[in-house]
């Protein structure tokens, strides 16, 4: 199977289309979205030029299985998986939280320190630090 990193549907209503890293996301008329899970690969915030076939596929059934597990503790988006790179689900309000778990100064956490923070996800950060440096 060849790896899926383009996807160019086209759905009744559809507003607009955004094209993540790794997730092309239709929007159905602010009600719905319809995201599909790609097989390309992002690396330190890069889009690498070849994508792994069937990653998009396990992204997305991981994703689903937690999203369904914790429907009864807190509502979500999602209002079904009708193909394993697809998940559906409503047009809401974005709450942003992001999650870093690294050891370095890279990513959107160095473009942050470039701007001037100094403090990450409550973590005071020393001047003079470098990209890629162990924190």
């Amino acid at each position: 199977m060849k790896a899926v990193t383009k996807t160019n549907f086209e759905f009744r209503n559809q507003k607009s289309l955004y094209e993540g890293k790794v997730r092309d996301v239709y929007n159905i008329n602010d009600e719905h979205l319809v995201m599909v899970v790609t097989d390309r690969i992002s690396a330190f915030d890069v889009v690498l030029p070849k994508g792994i076939p069937y990653k998009g596929q396990v992204l997305n059934q991981i994703a689903s299985k937690f999203l369904d597990a914790t429907a009864d503790i807190v509502p979500n988006w999602k209002i079904a998986t009708p193909d394993p790179m697809v998940t559906v689900g409503h047009h809401c309000e974005t709450y942003p939280v992001e999650m870093i778990v690294r050891a370095y100064l890279t990513g959107s956490s160095w473009r942050e320190y470039k701007k001037g923070a100094r403090e990450i996800c409550g973590v005071p950060i020393p001047d003079g630090m470098k990209e890629h440096q162990a924190f």
